[in-house]
């Protein structure tokens, strides 16, 4: 056991994130996401939605200050009239751990094609449309 880690995220996804170096990313993923498609490396969080697993990973992770943007979402597709309410709490969290953090919004397949690229993707149980996130690594 170890001090400070909230205890959602397993010694599997502490490991991970220990790996990350600067500018890495990790995409926090909703039920529907394609992870084991697209993902390098994959850990599952199933039975937790996403905000809980972003609160908790928020109070580990640097974020990148030297990037144009520190988180990224998936836009909605033209036409769906989907509201993504859930973005309200991203913002949220992102306020209460990096003050000033900017979210790049990425079209529908460039986030699949950044999502590829992701040091890791962390697959949750979250049911909310358009719920899913890339965090960007900082440094401390």
């Amino acid at each position: 056991m170890l001090k400070n880690i909230p205890k959602i995220i397993s010694p599997e996804l502490v490991k991970y994130l220990m790996e990350m170096g600067h500018g890495d990313e990790l995409v926090i993923a909703d039920a529907n996401f394609p992870a084991h498609r697209i993902g390098q490396r994959i850990v599952r969080c199933d039975g937790h939605g996403v905000p809980v697993i972003l609160d908790a990973i928020l109070q580990l992770l640097p974020l990148d200050t030297y990037s144009d943007y520190q988180a990224g979402l998936m836009q909605v597709v033209p036409g769906d009239p989907t509201i993504p309410v859930i973005w309200d709490e991203y913002k949220t969290l992102l306020g209460k751990y990096h003050t000033g953090a900017s979210i790049k919004e990425f079209e529908r397949f460039e986030f699949y094609d950044q999502a590829e690229k992701a040091y890791l993707v962390i697959q949750t149980g979250e049911s909310a449309l358009y719920g899913n996130i890339i965090l960007k690594k900082g440094v401390l």
